[in-house]
């Protein structure tokens, strides 16, 4: 048997396909495909472009093909939340809407009228974000969307290529576990809780666990890439959960980050913490491999700074993720900060206009330059890190010595040290394709190749490097961060 395997780890920004080579003890990454990913803005909202990235995944297939021979399998994961409608016959309703798309604003007013807030967070255990799932499909069920009516079946992203190039249907379960309808304690659909809010339930397929060869490639799909025979094995198909899984983490006292457009801050537990304590805090319960429970909360992440360079471009000036870190570098510290949950940041016209207006609006010095506003950015997420794992402490009952960061935002080394200095603790960064790596290990273990989730972790220590950050200058952080907590604990942040 071939010992390569092909990983699909589409994020909101861009898809990548690399080829893993296993030699029995470390693994070998090889990028073959890479291609942008983003909304496509239509006259009624924003839309993700299904067909264009599924040809994507094609070219990706045959380039694999082509350069590296028989692949023993593949798998691919991608952002959560975001799903497509099937009709009669598999035919897919319309393109599937994206996560930021403005249908959902004022939608937790037209939830908690049918469903508490305490109901719904009690039978999933979801942090409240708008651009949930439920609250998606409850958007649709407000504007009295046809295509409720019609539908046979609900996939999320991944779910989707899955089903395109295999014709099963099936739902992974750790993007399943994201949706805010799935029960993590009876680990089935929250039916009580659909059934009360009037959502169709007979659209939910069967909960497949990560690990699971779902079929091998339809004969056309074999005929159009040269991957006859190819077993689909599902990885932990929520990018974060795979992330997650190439955590290279020992012991029991460390916390993650998958850094990137989002960052994803939580712990790995075995039962879900669901009390009025995760609720107050709008912290979440999803599902890791093996159901374990990644506790954790959504930060913005690296949005921000990711807007404000786009921004920046349609102005003509154009600078590099290195340029601009650099010229954050040489920025004056500690000046002001914003809450990168604040509901200005999830969809703004401007980022910079909306950076700088939030500290203008809250009285503190307004960042002109860009550098002086990548600074405000990231020293605000690390700022809200610290919030988020104190609070994961509280709920634990014990400190978090290590900080693992792990994907694309690792290689951003003046975040990884605001991080280590602001939450005075060791930084353990990378690595950088964390997704892709949990991916494969996944679809390793669906395939016997390991034995276990700690085996799987083992071979990420072996693999790849890890760059290490001490903490510093903690005195100035305790200062910066008593003036954060007072900023955030009035701001009307996009999660409710």
């Amino acid at each position: 048997m071939s010992r390569r395997l092909l990983a699909f780890d589409l994020g909101a920004e861009s898809g990548r396909a690399l080829v893993a080579e296993w030699d029995g003890q470390r693994l070998q990454l090889h990028l073959v495909h890479r291609f942008p990913n983003g909304p496509v803005r239509l006259p009624d909202g924003l839309y993700w472009d299904a067909l264009r990235l599924f040809e994507e995944i094609l070219q990706a297939m045959r380039k694999a093909r082509e350069q590296f021979g028989t692949l023993a399998s593949l798998g691919i994961d991608t952002w959560g939340v975001d799903f497509a409608l099937l009709g009669r016959g598999g035919v897919l309703l319309g393109n599937p809407r994206h996560y930021r798309d403005p249908h959902t604003e004022g939608i937790f007013d037209y939830a908690f009228a049918r469903a508490s807030r305490e109901e719904i967070f009690h039978a999933t255990g979801i942090q409240f974000m708008r651009l949930n799932t439920l609250f998606q499909l409850l958007a649709l069920q407000r504007y009295r969307s046809p295509l409720l009516e019609v539908a046979e079946t609900m996939l999320m992203m991944a779910d989707l290529f899955h089903f395109w190039l295999t014709g099963r249907k099936s739902m992974e379960l750790t993007n399943a576990s994201t949706t805010q309808m799935y029960d993590p304690v009876a680990r089935d659909w929250a039916r009580p809780l659909l059934q009360k809010l009037n959502l169709p339930i007979h659209i939910l397929p069967p909960i497949n666990s990560p690990g699971t060869v779902l079929g091998t490639v339809l004969p056309h799909i074999a005929d159009a890439t040269g991957c006859k025979d190819m077993p689909v094995v599902l990885p932990a198909t929520h990018d974060t959960a795979s992330a997650v899984a190439a955590v290279p983490a020992e012991g029991g006292k460390w916390c993650y980050i998958s850094s990137g457009t989002w960052s994803l801050v939580g712990v790995e537990t075995s039962q879900p913490v669901i009390d009025a304590r995760t609720l107050a805090y709008n912290f979440t319960n999803e599902i890791g491999y093996g159901h374990s429970v990644r506790l954790l909360k959504n930060v913005m992440g690296l949005w921000l700074v990711q807007e404000c360079r786009r921004s920046w471009e349609r102005t003509g000036e154009s600078y590099s993720y290195e340029e601009l870190t650099r010229l954050a570098e040489a920025a004056p510290p500690r000046q002001a900060f914003v809450d990168p949950d604040d509901a200005s940041f999830l969809l703004p016209v401007s980022m910079p206009s909306a950076v700088a207006e939030y500290c203008r609006k809250t009285g503190q010095a307004v960042p002109q330059t860009p550098g002086e506003l990548v600074r405000v950015c990231l020293e605000s997420l690390a700022l809200k890190y610290r919030w988020v794992i104190e609070r994961l402490e509280e709920l634990l009952g014990q400190r978090l010595e290590v900080i693992h960061v792990v994907g694309g935002g690792s290689q951003n080394r003046l975040l990884n040290q605001l991080t280590a200095d602001c939450c005075n603790r060791l930084v353990l960064a990378g690595p950088v394709e964390a997704t892709s790596v949990g991916n494969v290990l996944v679809q390793m273990l669906g395939l016997g190749w390991l034995a276990s989730l700690e085996e799987a972790r083992a071979v990420v220590r072996q693999s790849f490097r890890m760059e290490r950050y001490e903490p510093r200058e903690h005195a100035v952080w305790d200062e910066a961060y008593n003036r954060f907590q007072k900023l955030i604990a009035n701001s009307p942040a996009m999660v409710g």
